[in-house]
């Protein structure tokens, strides 16, 4: 058990040391589900402003004297011998340090986890990202890479992705047939929904506007969803999937084929559902032809007929993200990882008119949304990956709602995000020539 593990390493005084990047809501988050767990610490945070690294670690009780900042290996080293902790505004620092056990990063940026990533790969140390963000725009790699070296590459449980997973393997664990896999969506889909739209909600929420407005402009579930898709080889029955409206005693319906009545045109689909009764939960409809099975299940109240629909009604972000990673250090067990081959891609879309010269803002903001679709479409069209929209210069007029390409704009070349998606790109190309 786990849960044994890990009280028996607190008494052992042998904690799980786990490197963390990103020291905002997200990452304070983590940082506070960590310190209840027993037989794990964090003893580094990473982030671009070494102050709010520093402050982390205040807000959860770390006393200011034991704080120190570092930029290179040895000051870090000998802070963490002394039994302090260390804030750094380097993201590549951990991964060099002996007294760090396994690479985690807590934030929404493809940037900052595929530098946390590659860095920890590169390193030889092991890496759980709660960042799906980044493994939607260069998992693949990652995980090629984290096998060459030997190290382990995993997608942590908490989001609707790794919770997705755990269901999908119950599942077909017990030889049940996978019809739709998805997610209910928290809030109603608006893509032109911009921080000023959603301001009295966040505020209200005590979030980051931009945060909110990538849940409500569809941004955030089009991520969840197609990290679940690679993850599974499920499909969207079309771009940015279907959204029905659903209840738990209508999904499995809904999500029937379409020869028994439902939407779904073939076995092995990713969608999402509206509605609040099914918001904040994941789904994965099945299809049973067994009758003494389906009799079981229709006495057990999971459903009725031949299809049914096995439901988690919550999930805890970052807060359940400690359980990967103690079983990825103790068991090297992963949480999700992405297939070899493309399933799924995030395209970004003009949310206004955009003009060269222009910048794209972040996810959420006023530029640009995402938009998923099969990744044979996305790259057909040469769509612009979204994860590598934030930042990237407009060199050529797009229109409102129009698909942005990778013509369309200038990106840094010298950003390891941009770098490793073009490897990924490639190996793709020749895996798909196979």
């Amino acid at each position: 058990m786990i849960s044994w593990e890990l009280t028996q390493r607190e008494r052992e005084g042998r904690p799980i040391r786990v490197s963390m990047s990103g020291a905002g809501w997200m990452g304070t988050g983590f940082l506070a589900a960590v310190r209840h767990v027993p037989g794990m610490v964090v003893n580094v945070i990473a982030d671009e402003d070494v102050a709010a690294a520093r402050a982390a670690f205040l807000a959860a009780g770390v006393p200011p004297e034991q704080i120190a900042e570092a930029s290179a290996p040895g000051p870090a080293m000998d802070a963490l011998r002394a039994g302090q902790v260390v804030a750094t505004g380097s993201y590549w620092l951990a991964a060099q340090l002996e007294a760090v056990d396994i690479v985690t990063d807590v934030t929404w940026s493809p940037a900052t986890g595929a530098e946390t990533a590659c860095a920890a790969i590169e390193h030889g140390k092991d890496v759980v990202l709660v960042n799906i963000e980044a493994d939607v725009t260069v998992g693949r790699i990652l995980r090629r890479r984290a096998e060459q070296a030997g190290v382990l590459y995993s997608v942590s449980g908490g989001d609707e992705p790794g919770c997705l997973m755990e269901l999908v393997d119950f599942v077909t664990a017990l030889g049940y047939e996978v019809i739709a896999i998805g997610k209910g969506k928290n809030n109603p889909l608006d893509p032109s929904a911009t921080p000023e739209t959603v301001a009295e909600s966040a505020r209200k929420a005590d979030k980051d506007p931009y945060q909110v407005a990538s849940y409500v402009d569809g941004t955030k579930t089009m991520f969840e969803m197609t990290c679940a898709a690679n993850a599974t080889s499920c499909l969207p029955v079309r771009r940015g999937m279907l959204g029905p409206e659903a209840t738990l005693e209508t999904v499995s319906q809904v999500f029937a084929l379409e020869a028994d009545g439902g939407l779904t045109p073939h076995p092995g689909i990713v969608d999402f559902v509206q509605g609040e009764a099914m918001a904040g939960g994941v789904f994965v409809t099945v299809r049973i032809a067994d009758e003494r099975i389906q009799a079981d299940l229709n006495y057990l109240k999971v459903g009725r007929g031949k299809y049914f629909t096995f439901f988690r009604p919550y999930h805890l972000w970052f807060l359940e993200a400690p359980i990967s990673i103690a079983r990825a250090h103790l068991h090297r067990e992963t949480t999700l990882v992405p297939l070899d081959r493309p399933v799924a891609d995030v395209m970004a879309v003009a949310k206004r008119d955009l003009i060269p010269g222009e910048t794209l803002d972040t996810f959420g903001g006023y530029t640009q949304y995402g938009v998923m679709d099969r990744a044979e479409v996305a790259r057909g069209l040469n769509a612009l990956p979204v994860g590598l929209a934030p930042g990237a210069r407009v060199v050529r007029p797009v229109a409102r709602g129009e698909i942005i390409t990778w013509d369309d704009v200038a990106l840094d070349k010298s950003s390891t995000v941009v770098r490793l998606r073009r490897e990924q790109d490639a190996f793709d190309s020749q895996l798909l020539k196979t």
